[in-house]
């Protein structure tokens, strides 16, 4: 494989299939092809890879001259801030699936001016193409609004993600494209392989994390082609904050796990592919890896994070696949200076194939994922506060954790509110809404501990959960609900998982209610 460290900086020299030419333009020229009620698909993920001139420019237009555009947005997970939160905050967006980050979408979600679906992603990217998502315009969208490194005969090169894009674009009746000057180009680390519809499809020949199945560039029909404009935006990549104390516990819990398997035979010394989902606490068990005892690793993931150029730089890390680079701007500093070491190493995936349970399954993947809680039989919720207010969504999680050799998410045992430093409590008697059932999860994990539930029945389950995961706080607590619900449910020969169906949410509502999920009598 040929990793070309392209560093153009002009338009011309990055468009190789010269007959393209006469289809670029500028960003202003190109918003005459967007209207009102369309249904657009981006290229990006979380949040890297993604277009910004024109929505930029799209969301200028809107608020200088008070004109009505209103869009149905597809990505295949979040994108800037400064495109669709901007957008969400200037009533630009109708429908928005599957997966959004920012405060100004999340409200306009929540108060019903925004219709979001939730769905996991690798579905999300397949029914897409199915034409299930845009049933009203036979199947399609309007146009396909990617951003680009590269374009030559064979195709588009992509950026730092591929998410959904090649589902977008096969769809679409027209395709704009954004070419990034500013960063070099991504020739190489792409793998795409065209997906066909069934009864068509066949197995996908993936053994090893780095096989390749597919091509570095993204096949288009090029008469969809209808503009190319240049961007010099950068990524707006999400800030990490340093792992703190509790990070750091929780990292710690789970390398003693994996040192307990490897111990009794049931993982391999170099362990099984990773996967580490999006977030600070992600990113400090990467961090904790980095320091632990593990050699010879390798990721299969949806992201990776800052702490993977350090996972490379010790020597630990031999490859990983991912969907997306999702760097702050000091790593993706550290990548271009470094190109050469880090590309023979990275493979960029669609997201349907990097989150699809065939391979996550054969792969024997090790997944972490982190929720909002989980409950004391094992069921967990990562999308929706009180099991009403929508976050950011489901994204790829349940995709690891159905189908992952071992299936792990790990929380801090107790959050903070205003008037109580104890204030909430991520092990709670029944979730409020359920992302991923007690038949998917193997471990949970808190700075308190490990909680094994392999092989366990449901009241097993929730003495384990309440000893080694709720903090000293909320102990007692929990364990006094179980005993009145196990007496209950026993009494009434309906003792297989007990749960009081008039106080299992008594904690949510004092919380609503007082500030706090601590409570004085049940």
């Amino acid at each position: 494989m040929q990793y070309l460290s392209r560093n153009y900086s002009k338009l011309s020299d990055r468009i190789l299939r010269k007959s393209l030419m006469s289809k670029v333009c500028s960003v202003q020229d190109s918003l005459r092809f967007f209207k009102d009620g369309q249904a657009l698909g981006w290229s990006g993920f979380t949040p890297v890879g993604y277009p910004k001139a024109i929505p930029i420019a799209l969301a200028d237009r809107v608020e200088q001259t008070g004109e009505k555009m209103q869009f149905e947005l597809f990505i295949g997970a979040s994108v800037g801030k400064e495109t669709e939160d901007r957008w969400a905050s200037l009533n630009m967006i109708k429908r928005r699936w599957p997966y959004q980050t920012g405060k100004n979408i999340a409200k306009g979600i929540n108060t019903g001016k925004i219709q979001m679906g939730d769905i996991h992603l690798a579905k999300f990217a397949q029914n897409l193409a199915f034409g299930f998502f845009t049933k009203d315009k036979g199947g399609k969208l309007d146009i396909a609004l990617i951003e680009a490194c590269e374009i030559d005969d064979e195709g588009i090169i992509l950026a730092g993600s591929v998410g959904a894009t090649q589902e977008i674009c096969s769809i679409a009746d027209k395709i704009i494209v954004e070419i990034n000057t500013t960063f070099r180009s991504f020739r190489g680390l792409h793998d795409i392989e065209q997906d066909l519809k069934p009864p068509f499809r066949r197995p996908n020949l993936i053994s090893r994390v780095d096989d390749r199945v597919g091509t570095t560039h993204l096949k288009v029909d090029f008469d969809k082609i209808v503009a190319i404009v240049e961007s010099n935006k950068k990524d707006n990549g999400r800030p990490m904050s340093a792992p703190d104390k509790t990070s750091e516990k929780i990292a710690d819990n789970i390398l003693d796990f994996f040192q307990n398997e490897v111990k009794h035979g049931r993982l391999p010394k170099n362990l099984l592919p990773l996967q580490s989902g999006v977030g600070n606490i992600a990113n400090a068990v990467v961090a904790g890896l980095v320091k632990g005892p593990f050699k010879n690793l390798k990721v299969w993931t949806e992201v990776l994070q800052d702490t993977m150029l350090d996972f490379f730089d010790n020597g630990k890390l031999e490859f990983a696949t991912s969907t997306a680079l999702t760097f702050t701007p000091d790593a993706f500093k550290r990548l271009y200076e470094n190109w050469d070491f880090y590309a023979p190493k990275i493979c960029l995936r669609p997201q349907q194939i990097t989150n699809g349970a065939e391979q996550v399954r054969r792969l024997g993947v090790i997944s972490m994922n982190t929720p909002v809680e989980f409950d004391i039989y094992g069921h967990a919720n990562s999308t929706l506060v009180g099991g009403t207010r929508m976050i950011s969504g489901l994204g790829g999680s349940n995709d690891f954790l159905r189908n992952g050799y071992l299936t792990m998410m790990h929380a801090p045992s107790f959050r903070k509110t205003k008037t109580d430093p104890f204030g909430i409590t991520s092990v709670v008697p029944m979730a409020p809404h359920v992302d991923h059932t007690e038949h998917d999860l193997d471990i949970l994990v808190t700075e308190q501990g490990l909680a094994d539930l392999r092989g366990l029945a449901p009241r097993q389950r929730a003495k384990e959960i309440i000893n080694k995961c709720a903090h000293p706080v909320y102990k007692p607590i929990l364990t006094e609900y179980y005993e009145m619900a196990l007496k209950d449910c026993l009494a009434r020969k309906v003792a297989h998982q007990p749960q009081l169906l008039d106080k299992c949410y008594k904690m949510q509502l004092n919380l609503a209610k007082n500030g706090t999920m601590r409570l004085d009598e049940w």
